[in-house]
């Protein structure tokens, strides 16, 4: 098992100014727990931190912490605390372990192989363990958990139960409990447009547009007062204009 080393002070005050401090002089607040030793507060260099982590590369690993005029300790990362907003990393959990004794970690799943049910069947992989509990001496830890898909099929599954555990490792999660899945692709929502039925639409309109306008009745007068709102017939026109061909009458004479 690879060590990686990582240089570490003693961190005087706690809180959160102190921690801003910190983090102004490009370092990260950390705190080293011990099964047999009180918690320590120290503080990482940002950088260096930065460039362990791309060399570590999501694998389980042990970090050999160089003190200066102190004597080293052993651990591994047991939680890192970054800044959602501003990407900066905010505070590092450091997790003490001996050489002869096993620790309790948490390994990445590393799916290997092509499914069969991928392969021939059209599926997809789904992958809904990505992490492993598992309990091993630090000499046996293994960089993590291998998963060989290549014999999957449709509609199975692969439990914690089935997995073969590297040789010194333990399995610490149900074994009922599925680590990776071949299930069928999801089908494309196909979404129905209503397309009215011949001659709905026209009435439908009118309909809508008769709601918004008057009453027939109320905007007519009715069909028993049309002769009062109508101009007078034809022979009261004749009454009301001179006849034909007479002479305007004469102007009376002073």
């Amino acid at each position: 098992m690879k060590k990686y080393q990582l240089t570490v002070t003693t961190r005087e005050g706690t809180g959160r100014s102190a921690s801003r401090r910190l983090r102004k002089a490009e370092k990260i607040p950390a705190i080293l727990y011990g099964k047999h030793t009180k918690p320590e507060t120290l503080a990482v260099n940002a950088p260096e931190f930065v460039k362990l982590l791309k060399e570590i590369a999501g694998r389980a690993a042990l970090v050999e912490l160089k003190r200066d005029g102190g004597p080293s300790a052993l651990s591994f990362l047991q939680e890192i605390q970054r800044d959602p907003i501003t990407d900066r990393y905010l505070h590092v959990d450091l997790q003490e372990v001996k050489e002869n004794e096993k620790m309790i970690i948490s390994v990445t799943v590393r799916v290997t192989g092509e499914a069969y049910g991928v392969k021939t069947e059209g599926g997809v992989l789904d992958t809904q363990t990505k992490r492993l509990r598992i309990r091993t001496l630090p000499k046996d830890l293994p960089e993590f958990i291998e998963v060989n898909v290549t014999e999957l099929k449709m509609g199975e599954a692969i439990h914690v139960g089935s997995l073969k555990a590297p040789a010194g490792v333990e399995l610490l999660d149900n074994p009922g409990q599925p680590v990776v899945l071949c299930v069928a692709p999801p089908e494309e929502e196909v979404v129905a447009v209503a397309t009215p039925a011949a001659g709905e639409g026209a009435p439908a309109a009118a309909g809508a547009e008769g709601a918004a306008a008057p009453a027939a009745g109320a905007a007519a007068p009715a069909a028993g007062d049309a002769k009062a709102g109508a101009p007078a017939p034809a022979k009261d026109a004749k009454a009301a204009a001179p006849a034909a061909g007479a002479k305007p009458a004469a102007p009376a004479k002073k």
